[in-house]
């Protein structure tokens, strides 16, 4: 048994289960993109044909799984990942016909008003949706009655009411843990707008017990995985749940 057999997990991610871990792994840019968004999916409604964009897309796990296991098509917007390299992952993984790769940043999106059924971002919502403005620009881009679905880190308690970053916590992350909200702070941002109807808001189910197996598997099975992965490792160990979570929120545009 390696650390990449504790990623299939059909019990609790029956979609994912179906998807090779070590393929996953080499895709790596944050945790476990898929078990989050097989959770998040369960609060979403989507459905074959929609058109759907996958907001920080990363190498592209997730649009192919949203392609693959929903019937959906996908735009992958990405800023990071070159849209060729994102491509080549669709191809290879029979969903280049239905998934298009875009490079683009997040506050810059390059398409038609209107002109989505559901946005999703998974693990990269934290860096740019955080500002007061960002939702209503971002719903600009959805008909309405659309959908959106963000998995992102998350804390139990807001930092503002801890009055301080966790020192576990500002040893790894340092500041950027100030966008790590909870559940409920990501309803009331976006249902003060009155913009859209927050359908679900909730911390994810032992998340961190998710990341930490998430990282021990990079941390074994990618070069130089044990460095770049060991600090993780320790700041979810030491933490155990008391902070550190996801949270999964989903909405529709009014």
């Amino acid at each position: 048994m390696t650390a990449l057999n504790d990623l299939v997990r059909p019990d609790r991610y029956p979609r994912s289960s179906c998807y090779d871990p070590a393929w996953l792994v080499g895709l790596d840019m944050g945790p476990n993109p898929l078990w989050l968004l097989e959770d998040l999916a369960r609060d979403l409604d989507l459905r074959p044909g929609m058109r759907v964009l996958d907001l920080g897309s990363g190498k592209g796990a997730t649009s192919v799984f949203l392609a693959r296991e929903y019937g959906v098509d996908v735009v992958a917007a990405d800023w990071w990942i070159p849209a060729e390299d994102a491509a080549a992952v669709f191809a290879e993984a029979g969903v280049g016909d239905r998934v298009t790769a875009v490079r683009a940043e997040a506050h810059a999106l390059p398409f038609e008003g209107e002109s989505f059924d559901a946005i999703v971002s998974i693990d990269a919502f934290e860096y740019f949706g955080t500002a007061d403005g960002y939702l209503p620009y971002l719903v600009h881009f959805l008909r309405p009655g659309g959908q959106l679905g963000v998995a992102t880190p998350a804390m139990t308690r807001e930092v503002r009411a801890l009055g301080a970053i966790p020192s576990h916590i500002k040893r790894v992350v340092g500041w950027e843990a100030i966008a790590w909200h909870t559940a409920e702070w990501w309803r009331f941002q976006w249902e003060i707008t009155e913009l859209v109807d927050v359908t679900s808001a909730r911390l994810q189910d032992d998340a961190w017990q998710d990341w930490l197996l998430w990282v021990r598997a990079c941390a074994e099975h990618l070069p130089d995985g044990e460095k770049a992965n060991r600090p993780v490792i320790d700041m979810l160990t030491e933490d155990g749940g008391q902070y550190l979570s996801f949270a999964l929120v989903t909405a529709r545009k009014r």
